[in-house]
């Protein structure tokens, strides 16, 4: 038997076509620093629509989830 356990994403809304994830975990108040947010990335740390992504200019658009620590944040744009 497979169970799936749903969280809800924290929404971090933009107000432009995409936001970096470094700088989107700055953002998002989950790491100190663009210092932190880089090594975290790169270590691995970090899952970007469900898959480990260690590019920490990726760009997420609105519709985008990244997860680190357990949280998870879903880019949304703003209204």
């Amino acid at each position: 038997m497979k169970v799936t356990v749903k969280v809800k994403a924290n929404s971090l809304p933009i107000d432009t076509e995409y936001i970096k994830l470094q700088d989107a975990m700055k953002l998002s108040n989950c790491v100190e620093s663009g210092g932190e947010a880089k090594v975290r990335i790169q270590e691995g740390q970090v899952k970007v629509n469900g898959e480990v992504c260690q590019m920490r200019g990726k760009k997420l658009r609105p519709g985008d989830t990244f997860s680190y620590r357990g949280a998870s944040y879903e880019i949304t744009a703003r209204s």
